[in-house]
């Protein structure tokens, strides 16, 4: 799957809260938040936003203005969603298209499932969009390159196969040293250690959902789950062990909250 897809699942609204607002001076926008300017301006930093333009904004940042516009707020989902997240800017603008701005006087009444798939909707213009534009950095920008972005996208697809840099070399029809030296400078890091990190961001979602600890380690590549758990301590400094029983112990108290 590709890595740009596979943020669009993670970052999904669920009760985020999508409404009408009015920015008359100064409020703060808290996470991933989405401001669809219907009229007027609105400045975050040094990006302005003005009708018709969509602004996403990235953890706590001052919106400064007077406009109308229809904003939501997200709760970035799961271990994976989060890393691919971290690779947006603090604030980015994205020119509406008409296709986007037909559904802004649709946010209106209706079931809290119908506003937050609006939200989902409104958010995936605007990420198309700018990335069209922009094409962002780190992994983000390594999406438009032939050499890069063809390794990413098969390490994506199959977290779980045997890569070496060899193979991830074949994926993009270069050389081992030419695919290392370019995805390290588009990336920031080396191909192998990219994978690795992804394979425990993934690891980190499953065993969230309930999986073993052994069904884990094969999902993502490891035959033996003592090499992954060693592998998962390393990358995100919890065992796999302790991060599943942390999992289901936040999703007990959820689960005894809500009823």
């Amino acid at each position: 799957m590709d890595p740009f897809d596979e943020l669009l699942r993670g970052v999904r609204a669920d009760g985020a809260g999508l409404g009408r607002v009015e920015v008359d001076g100064a409020r703060v926008a808290q996470g991933l938040t989405l401001y669809a300017v219907a009229s007027g301006e609105i400045r975050v930093l040094d990006q302005v936003a003005r009708a018709g333009d969509m602004v996403v904004t990235r953890g706590e940042l001052a919106v400064k203005g007077r406009a109308s516009a229809i904003s939501g707020t997200y709760d970035v989902m799961g271990a994976k969603a989060q890393r691919l997240a971290q690779a947006l800017p603090e604030v980015l603008v994205a020119p509406g298209s008409d296709e986007c701005a037909a559904f802004y006087g649709a946010v209106d009444g209706g079931p809290q499932v119908v506003a937050d798939r609006l939200l989902d909707w409104l958010m995936t213009c605007a990420l198309k969009e700018w990335f069209d534009r922009e094409h962002g950095a780190g992994w983000l920008a390594a999406l438009g390159d032939e050499v890069v972005g063809a390794a990413l996208k098969a390490m994506h697809a199959e977290p779980g196969k045997a890569w070496t840099l060899a193979l991830l070399a074949e994926q993009a029809q270069v050389s081992r040293t030419t695919l290392a030296t370019r995805f390290a400078r588009l990336v920031g890091v080396a191909p192998l250690k990219y994978l690795t990190e992804w394979r425990m961001a993934l690891a980190a979602d499953l065993l969230a959902e309930g999986q073993t600890v052994a069904a884990v380690a094969r999902r993502v590549g490891y035959a033996d789950p003592f090499g992954f758990s060693a592998a998962f301590k390393r990358v995100r400094g919890i065992s796999p062990g302790q991060y599943r029983i942390r999992g289901e112990v936040v999703s007990h108290t959820t689960l005894t909250t809500v009823t």
